[in-house]
């Protein structure tokens, strides 16, 4: 490398030092002057250190690479051995025997020298999630406090559904299931599963009421079916159907403004015919799921709740089936019907999923498909999906859940009709 980059990469490893650093002081920042072991100027030099060392190896060793090794890892052992010895020392001052100081030190001075030998990219990514780690100390500490063992157990399912099932499972359509990609309907069930469980922890550190509408925004950047299908399933099992309902609306909002931001860069023609729709849309639902979340206010404080098991495997399974086969008649309408078909096509695939058709369609605009004929798709797409997901609340979620998510959701189905007729009547031509 030449030294300009030299300097950049060495530039790196001193902020990721930074960085690590200003966290770790603030948590120490009213302890006096010589009483932490690192702070901000400290945890820079470590990764200083580690940027200083790596350049030392390369320029010792250009071409052996073991011999680079060696350096690296000698100047952490090092660095280890010191800190060890002043944290014990602290240990025994404070009575503290937390190890999160040495480790952080050891980690910060591997993202130093990884900025050098490697992409300094990467390195500050590392040292932000790290920072963002550290600095949630308080809500990881709450969170395991107030969990039980059924949320432990649903956590190591949902991470084994994702890391350990999901590779093994064979990622193609097969013939014996109707054409169905068995790994598309497990990432269905694992889209389902995490919804359930975000709604869980939402509502284990917010309450009920809270909990359920940052679930409910949150999950909507995901999938608002998945999010309208698992609330109305814990709406059957006896949770409170305002709440539910109101997280609900609020995934479908974010859904709306998800569909908006993804066809105006896809086609931004067609984007400034939808986005109007899809904004009155997105503010009605947003309204409506505000309207539930203050009525349920009214009934009471939001409450925490008391525990259960954040998901069913096989009622999740369940769910991500529905879903699987609903999208493989949408595939399979697209097959036979062609572009003659395109409405029929966005009617049926709209039933599961929006993004979809929103990225075919835009796609096709404006060279096999007129401005109008696309929005119209995409209209028709989302409406449908609106439908089936005010179809599944009444069919699993029960009626109190069913009337408030179906008529918010349809009054937000005509504010898109409406924007969308006032768009194209204002375009030229």
């Amino acid at each position: 490398m030449d030294l300009h980059d030299l300097f950049y990469r060495l530039a790196v490893s001193l902020a990721v030092g930074l960085l690590v650093g200003v966290e770790r002081h603030w948590r120490e920042r009213d302890a006096p002057a010589g009483s932490r072991t690192a702070g901000v100027r400290t945890h820079a030099l470590f990764g200083f250190f580690g940027g200083i060392t790596a350049a030392m190896a390369q320029a010792l060793a250009p071409q052996n690479e073991p011999v680079a090794a060696i350096v690296v890892v000698s100047a952490l052992a090092v660095l280890s051995a010191a800190l060890i010895t002043f944290k014990r020392r602290e240990a025994e001052a404070d009575d503290n025997f937390s190890v999160t100081g040495v480790v952080v030190g050891q980690v910060t001075f591997v993202l130093g020298a990884l900025a050098v030998l490697g992409e300094p990219s990467f390195a500050g990514a590392a040292a932000v999630v790290m920072t963002a780690l550290l600095a949630s100390r308080e809500v990881l500490h709450t969170l395991l406090r107030r969990m039980r063992w059924s949320e432990l157990r649903s956590a190591i399912v949902l991470a084994a559904m994702t890391f350990v099932a999901l590779p093994l499972i064979p990622d193609e359509p097969l013939p014996q299931l109707m054409g169905l990609n068995p790994a598309r309907v497990w990432l269905l069930a694992i889209i389902l599963a995490g919804v359930s469980f975000l709604g869980y922890v939402a509502e284990q550190l917010f309450g009920t009421r809270h909990g359920r509408l940052v679930a409910g925004a949150t999950g909507g950047l995901v999938s608002s079916t998945a999010v309208a299908l698992a609330n109305a399933r814990l709406a059957r099992a006896g949770e409170p159907a305002l709440p539910l309902a109101a997280g609900a609306l609020a995934a479908g909002a974010v859904s709306f403004l998800r569909t908006a931001v993804i066809v105006t860069a896809a086609a931004p023609q067609l984007g400034r015919l939808l986005v109007p729709g899809l904004g009155l849309a997105a503010a009605t639902l947003a309204f409506g799921a505000w309207l539930l979340a203050r009525r349920d206010e009214a009934t009471g404080p939001s409450a925490v709740p008391e525990g259960g098991s954040p998901f069913e495997l096989v009622e999740v399974l369940k769910l991500a089936a529905l879903l699987a086969i609903v999208r493989v008649v949408g595939d399979l309408a697209g097959e036979h019907l062609g572009a003659v078909g395109v409405y029929a096509v966005a009617a049926v695939s709209g039933l599961a999923d929006v993004d979809a058709v929103s990225l075919a369609v835009s796609s096709l605009v404006p060279d096999r498909l007129t401005l109008d004929a696309g929005a119209a798709a995409i209209a028709i797409a989302t409406g449908s999906n609106t439908v089936a997901k005010c179809i599944y609340a009444a069919t699993l979620g029960g009626t109190a859940y069913a009337a408030r998510f179906s008529l918010v959701s349809l009054v937000g189905l005509a504010a898109l009709a409406a924007g969308l007729l006032a768009a194209s009547a204002q375009m030229p031509g």
